[in-house]
């Protein structure tokens, strides 16, 4: 089921992602701890920061990792199809996830 566009928004979301994660590698290299430079709980602040930016990078990670699968399903002529029960995944929940792996009544069993 290669509909047009779910393989633009997979493309586009992957874009996105990738420019994300280009624009917050700064935030997630390691902090200073020079303390001349900055106060204690600055330091705090920044290594906090800087947890939740690793954070966030393992989920764009992740993301990615199931939009590729999605892309392999497409290239395979196995996208659309529920990976638990082989069924149709309506289209309209393609749309809102072109990502989707489950249709909404294998979706419902977990």
């Amino acid at each position: 089921m290669d509909q047009p566009g779910f393989r633009e928004s997979i493309l586009q979301e992957i874009d996105e992602l990738r420019a994300l994660s280009d624009r917050s590698k700064d935030s997630r290299a390691p902090v200073e701890l020079d303390q001349q430079s900055v106060g204690r709980l600055s330091r705090m602040d920044a290594m906090q920061q800087q947890s939740m930016d690793l954070a966030r990078e393992e989920r764009r990670r992740q993301r990615l990792a199931v939009l590729g699968a999605a892309l392999r399903r497409l290239d395979e002529d196995e996208y659309g199809y529920c990976l638990a029960c082989g069924e149709d995944i309506l289209p309209e929940r393609l749309e809102i996830d072109p990502a989707v792996t489950l249709c909404v009544s294998c979706q419902d069993r977990r």
